[in-house]
């Protein structure tokens, strides 16, 4: 079972008519319809299971600027800016605190690797540093394992992802937006040529635009309409502690753990060392494409044929719109999690800070991560299609730049400037012979 996600109940009404509407109730989804609603535009988004009850609830909470790739530095940076007032922006507690994150370096060439991101950063002003032992010791309270130094960004936060898109979803009705849960897009209608409305399970709504925030689900959900995106979907297993006192209030990560705090006292523990990858007949089908993020993170991936072959082997690539949809067959995905990840994550953070050896774990729960052969997220209008725009393939990161990401899009749909220039996001890096590779800096 995921975490506990607060509730918001679905409008009863299909609107007939809308401009724009969002395929998917998660953080990029839900913050795309805010923005849209806020500047006036009609949106209905649609959401076939709860609002935020894939990875967007089920993510560490990180909201930073720090090691990022730089192609999605700025994007980053205008992010937090939005968290820091977001609380204020939705009428409502999202969690948001600055909190400060640090990765702490075990060698001197971990340390060499975040020195060389720095001189990337420099450009953008921000208060990314490294920092000795000493200081080290100083800012995280109980730590007994000694490093060679971290990378230290003070103004990157934290935020609550069980509160946060719920409740960018209850502002974004506030402004006007249509938010209806239990309702999957089967499909996209045309009219010469371009987007004329989509199909639910529930009836039609009519449009201008479409946008898809669907994660996991939206390579899928290309495919029946004729539109190659190379995403795959990786396994992320998370942990929630009991209470702990005296803890490290700054999010920190080691090579095999991550942490946050979290507001009800404990803390969300992950691995930053390890992935579990099924091998899923998608994964031959883009074989091509990530090979170069297989070739760089070798080490921290583990592969596995299990049952997600089977499922997706069985699932249709292709249905009418007037028949049941793959999305309306799973509502949730909720996926076990590796206790193997886990286990070597709280051995690991037990390890550099003993107060969690005996901290009881209070839950357990893994999430799909939607992933770019370059680890960075295309957010980007579909040419082929003229109308429909997409925001996926955050790769890890679609959490903490999810505000960011929402704005960029709602301004892209509207046809203003954007808050940053969305090239490096585009889909046809893909087919244009850029030939886009993960950056060896960024995390």
């Amino acid at each position: 079972m995921g975490p506990r996600v607060d509730p918001v109940p679905s409008d009863e009404t299909l609107p007939r008519r809308v401009d724009v509407v969002v395929i998917g109730g998660g953080i990029i989804g839900t913050s795309t319809a805010l923005f849209l609603a806020r500047n006036g535009v009609a949106v209905a988004l649609c959401e076939k299971g709860c609002i935020a009850h894939e990875q967007s609830s089920r993510n560490w909470g990180w909201c930073r600027k720090m090691a990022r790739d730089p192609r999605e530095l700025p994007l980053a940076i205008e992010s937090l800016r939005i968290w820091e007032r977001l609380n204020e922006m939705v009428e409502a507690e999202t969690g948001f605190r600055t909190s400060g994150i640090m990765y702490l370096a075990q060698t001197q060439t971990d340390l060499a690797r975040f020195e060389d991101w720095l001189d990337h950063a420099r450009q953008y002003q921000l208060d990314s540093r490294i920092i000795g032992s000493a200081e080290i010791v100083r800012r995280l309270p109980g730590i007994a394992k000694e490093y060679a130094g971290a990378l230290f960004t003070a103004s990157d936060g934290k935020a609550e992802p069980q509160m946060a898109g719920p409740a960018i979803a209850r502002a974004a009705r506030r402004r006007g937006a249509s938010i209806l849960t239990g309702c999957a897009v089967r499909g996209i209608e045309t009219a010469a040529g371009r987007v004329a409305s989509v199909m639910t399970e529930r009836g039609p709504i009519a449009c201008d635009s479409v946008v898809l925030a669907g994660g996991a689900w939206s390579r899928l959900f290309c495919g029946n309409l004729g539109i190659e995106l190379p995403q795959l979907s990786v396994l992320a297993s998370v942990m929630r502690t009991e209470r702990l006192d005296g803890g490290p209030e700054i999010s920190g990560a080691g090579r095999l753990f991550g942490y946050r705090k979290r507001m009800d006292g404990g803390y969300t523990v992950s691995s930053v060392g390890q992935r579990l990858v099924d091998i899923v007949p998608d994964s031959f089908r883009l074989l091509r494409h990530y090979l170069p993020a297989t070739r760089m993170h070798w080490k921290k991936l583990r592969f596995r044929v299990g049952r997600r072959f089977v499922d997706e082997w069985k699932t249709p690539r292709h249905w009418n719109l007037d028949a049941p949809s793959p999305f309306e067959r799973v509502r949730v995905l909720d996926p076990p999690p590796d206790r193997f990840v886990l286990d070597r994550a709280r051995a690991s953070i037990a390890e550099t800070f003993p107060a969690f050896r005996n901290i009881p774990v209070a839950e357990t729960w893994a999430g799909m991560i939607d992933v770019m052969p370059d680890a960075i997220p295309v957010i980007s209008a579909v040419d082929k299609l003229p109308g429909f725009f997409i925001a996926t393939g955050f790769s890890g990161h679609g959490f903490g730049i999810g505000p960011g990401a929402g704005r960029l899009m709602a301004e892209m749909v509207m046809g203003v400037t954007p808050l940053v220039n969305p090239t490096p996001f585009r889909l046809s890096r893909f087919t244009d012979g850029s030939n886009p590779k993960p950056h060896p800096l960024a995390s």
